[in-house]
């Protein structure tokens, strides 16, 4: 959604103009007042006046009913031309207000009839009218884009959960059927279909927590260097495995800094990064965690000699279920939520994570941003 901004009255204001109305209304009303009392009333007054005879009583009779007779059809007249005008200029407000909230109306329907396409034009009845327009496009477009990830998410979730269920169903159908045997092999390959559904269901879970602000954090002092050598250590073995070299920089100050936040959180999101970096690292090659103080936060980064990431693709790959090849992702066992769930724990924790790459075949950087503890705390 749009941000919210302070909008200083103007002349294009909505109660500006409806004020200019009024005033029209009052002006009107005056002028013909005075138009009447300075061209009619002395005219009136006038004839009364050549009429008069007789005493000086009748004198005064005739000069009071020429003045009453002047004032009540002068103000007579300027009443009626006030009401005329008023009634003109509501009429033209009302008609053109309701002109322009005919877009509105007809746009809010289609958005809840699911037409996230909708869009009110521009009214030009003043700034208020623009705001209510710029907001309404603004919502209208965050709404389509969370409808078109939260279909794309659920059509991704079935498919990543299809192929283990049809794989668990087809086992048990076989062993049932005495076709298979429940050997130890066997055995162990349901077991990692399970597993794999219970780190996909983990894994959901977990990034739906973070992005609703629901997830528990328990914070507490965290020393920079201890993050990375947990992280280091836990991923040790997997690299090992894949003969990918996982070596480790360290400034002076990103030694001595520390940051504010759960370790349990922060170790998932630099175990997520290390995690993904040696699925799309060759054998042979290297991978890079760096750590330094950079304007008052601790940045950790990692970087790869891996497959990189396509320039159209680094703004997609923190969207959950999101995948620059699909294929090799599934078949290194990824869930498809680990970035997601990275970028969901460091902004929880007041941080920020982005991602670099120089292209296809050039490796990618992926570096996290934490604030820094102050030394008070």
């Amino acid at each position: 959604m749009s941000k919210s901004r302070t909008r200083v009255p103007g002349p294009r204001d909505l109660s500006a103009r409806l004020l200019g109305a009024i005033l029209v209304v009052v002006l009107v009303g005056v002028a013909t007042a005075w138009v009447v009392v300075a061209g009619i009333g002395p005219a009136i007054f006038h004839v009364h006046m050549m009429g008069m005879g007789g005493s000086g009583a009748d004198s005064t009779v005739h000069a009071e009913e020429a003045f009453r007779t002047a004032s009540m059809l002068s103000l007579a007249v300027a009443l009626f031309a006030a009401l005329a005008a008023s009634v003109g200029v509501s009429l033209f407000l009302s008609r053109r207000i309701t002109r322009s909230l005919a877009p509105v109306t007809e746009a809010a329907g289609r958005v809840a009839d699911g037409d996230y396409t909708a869009r009110i034009p521009a009214v030009g009845l003043g700034s208020e009218f623009d705001d209510l327009t710029s907001a309404f496009n603004s919502m209208a477009t965050d709404l389509g884009r969370i409808e078109a990830t939260r279909t794309r998410m659920l059509g991704d979730l079935a498919h990543e959960m299809r192929t283990p269920i049809t794989t668990i169903g087809a086992y048990l159908e076989a062993i049932a059927d005495g076709v298979q045997e429940a050997d130890p092999a066997t055995l162990t390959m349901l077991g990692d279909q399970v597993t794999r559904l219970a780190r996909l269901s983990e894994d959901v879970a977990i990034v739906t927590t973070a992005e609703e602000g629901r997830l528990t954090m328990h914070r507490r002092r965290l020393p920079v260097a201890q993050v990375v050598a947990d992280a280091v250590a836990q991923a040790t073995a997997q690299y090992a495995a894949q003969n990918v070299t996982l070596t480790v920089t360290m400034s002076a100050d990103a030694r001595a800094a520390a940051v504010s936040g759960d370790s349990d959180r922060i170790g998932q999101v630099l175990t997520n990064l290390l995690d993904n970096a040696v699925r799309h690292t060759p054998p042979g090659r290297e991978v890079e965690i760096s750590a330094a103080v950079v304007g008052g936060r601790a940045a950790i980064a990692v970087s790869d000699e891996g497959d990189g990431i396509p320039h159209d693709h680094i703004s997609h790959v923190f969207e959950r279920f999101y995948r620059v090849d699909a294929s090799r992702d599934r078949a290194h066992g990824g869930s498809g939520v680990g970035l997601a769930i990275a970028k969901s724990i460091t902004e929880a924790h007041g941080g920020s994570i982005r991602a670099e790459s120089a292209g296809v075949g050039r490796g990618a950087t992926f570096t996290v941003e934490f604030p820094l503890l102050s030394d008070s705390h």
